[in-house]
């Protein structure tokens, strides 16, 4: 069973409550997408630390639920993402961002717990860090890919909603990366070029 099966036709058509717990970002209906650290090879800029981390402990870096809703212009997309705490080397626990698969969708987080930054950064390389925790809402343009860093001690947890048939680019940050990462320096999170990015 996938998220499309939780509802029927008549509910999309009607309209229902999500059961997503704004608290901890869960829901008793969506099944959960697990990300765990060894999906997130050649992601992290430091990867001595990453193969160390590896070897002790394949974690879950973050996870997130999704609705299933149809995927057509008349309908959005929602769910919760739980980013985890934690760093490799330096830098922070992060998703591994995408792209939309039609460039022209914008997406809305908003914060339910936790602190972290989300990263934005379009293909003619303007990129901005904006702040998220609970209470704030980030717009994510259009054009723009999106990561979410944790900074803090807890799970970072947000809602998202965006058009429903934008689909995901996950290849071009997996192949790319970003040109801007987060890392603690001085216990402070701090933003440095990315060294394993490189101009095509």
């Amino acid at each position: 069973m996938n998220n499309s099966d939780i509802f029927s036709k008549e509910m999309y058509e009607t309209g229902f409550v999500c059961d997503f717990n704004l608290q901890d970002g869960l829901s008793e209906k969506a099944i959960s997408t697990k990300r765990y650290l060894s999906q997130m090879k050649g992601m992290f800029s430091d990867e001595e630390a990453y193969e160390k981390a590896l070897k002790e402990e394949d974690s879950v870096i973050y996870e997130f639920y999704e609705m299933g809703f149809p995927e057509t212009d008349a309908h959005l997309g929602m769910g919760t993402s739980i980013t985890y705490p934690g760093k490799i080397g330096d830098e922070y626990y992060f998703t591994k961002g995408h792209f939309h698969t039609i460039l022209e969708t914008a997406e809305v987080y908003y914060g339910l717990s936790g602190e972290g930054y989300m990263l934005l950064e379009n293909p003619e390389g303007d990129w901005k860090f904006l702040p998220i925790r609970p209470g704030v809402a980030v717009y994510v343009p259009p054009r723009y890919a999106h990561r979410t860093i944790n900074t803090g001690s807890v799970p970072l947890i947000t809602f998202f909603t965006y058009r429903a048939d934008a689909g995901h680019d996950y290849g071009t940050i997996e192949t790319k990366g970003y040109r801007t990462i987060l890392v603690e320096e001085r216990g402070i999170p701090t933003f440095k070029a990315n060294p394993k990015w490189q101009e095509e």
